[in-house]
């Protein structure tokens, strides 16, 4: 199939168009390549992703024209959204970011994929969707309405705006939940990249609300793989829908939301130990207090997403830590 990817400079985005490409898919590629974080690593993505025979474009999706033209040129039939603004402590400083990429930038995403009729669009939302919510693990049938990042906001809304696409048009839509994702080719805003950085030069990690907070850190592979498993499963009326009792993650239209995590939530202080044996390094500990915008804990129920696709993810954090440190030492020899 001819299959657009965006995000193909991002994290997430390169490893899924590589993915895609080898399967034998006719695969476009669209970044803006900003400087959010160290331009050389996106660059370097990039060309590995062209590396695969991957048509890039470098576009901004905010840019409705620069992207209805592409969708005019390329006639994707499936897409796969994974371009935004990142992180929850950056939107809190820059919102205005977060408004052209994460709610302009979907809705021109949405447009375009209602003109030229694709057949199913995936998208990435988040668990920071969850916000405040205290029962664990986290389930696609919770309410969501207490964001408590703009970060989050935005993505509660990109599965509004989905929602009502799929409904007016008949688009078939899937939105997935990522929860806490790592491994080589990571984004230095993440905890794996700081804390290993850190650890590497004597300096101290900051360890927030003591350590305590617990992530369900799902490596990369398990993420493309239920990504990959996700966009073959295109989504259908469910004729068992209930209007008078309304499940968040399902509809009358061909809309689903899922969450995609390792389902195994790990605290921070685990997380450094382990983090320490793949490194050979032992951490200098800052406890600092909690961050405006950080939730206590993530954890993904993905017993629907294993129903629908299989998804089962398979890496320990113990092999998925050495992958990464051995990827993360490599990165800092050549990029210096």
């Amino acid at each position: 199939m001819r299959i657009l990817v965006t995000g193909t400079a991002g994290f997430i985005g390169a490893e899924t168009a590589i993915a895609l490409a080898r399967q034998g898919h006719s695969v476009a590629g669209l970044d803006n390549l900003n400087d959010y974080y160290d331009v050389r690593l996106k660059q370097a993505r990039w060309e590995r992703v062209a590396g695969e025979g991957v048509a890039q474009h470098r576009i901004d999706i905010a840019d409705a024209a620069a992207l209805q033209a592409l969708f005019g040129d390329f006639r994707p039939e499936r897409v796969v959204h994974l371009a935004a603004q990142p992180g929850v402590r950056y939107s809190i400083t820059h919102p205005e970011a977060y408004i052209q990429s994460n709610l302009v930038g979907f809705g021109n995403l949405l447009e375009a994929c209602r003109r030229h009729h694709v057949g199913h669009l995936v998208y990435a939302s988040s668990s920071s969707v969850y916000g405040g919510n205290r029962k664990l693990p986290f389930a696609e049938s919770d309410p969501v309405d207490h964001p408590v990042s703009l970060y989050a906001a935005t993505k509660k809304s990109n599965e509004l705006m989905a929602h009502s696409y799929s409904h007016l048009y008949g688009l078939p839509v899937t939105g997935l939940r990522f929860f806490t994702v790592y491994g080589p080719w990571g984004r230095p805003d993440m905890a794996v990249w700081l804390f290993s950085a850190a650890m590497l030069e004597g300096r101290a990690i900051a360890l927030f609300n003591r350590g305590e907070m617990r992530r369900d850190f799902t490596y990369v592979d398990d993420i493309v793989g239920g990504v990959l498993r996700a966009l073959e499963a295109v989504p259908v009326p469910d004729p068992h829908f209930d209007a008078l009792h309304p499940d968040p993650g399902g509809s009358w239209a061909p809309y689903r939301v899922f969450n995609i995590g390792n389902h195994q939530p790990v605290a921070l202080r685990e997380f450094v130990a382990t983090l320490e044996g793949a490194l050979g390094v032992r951490a200098i500990i800052d406890e600092q207090p909690m961050q405006p915008g950080d939730v206590e804990a993530t954890y993904a129920d993905v017993d629907r997403l294993r129903a629908v696709t299989g998804f089962a993810p398979a890496t320990p954090l113990a092999e998925g830590l050495a992958r990464w440190a051995e990827w993360y030492r490599g990165w800092r020899a050549t990029a210096g």
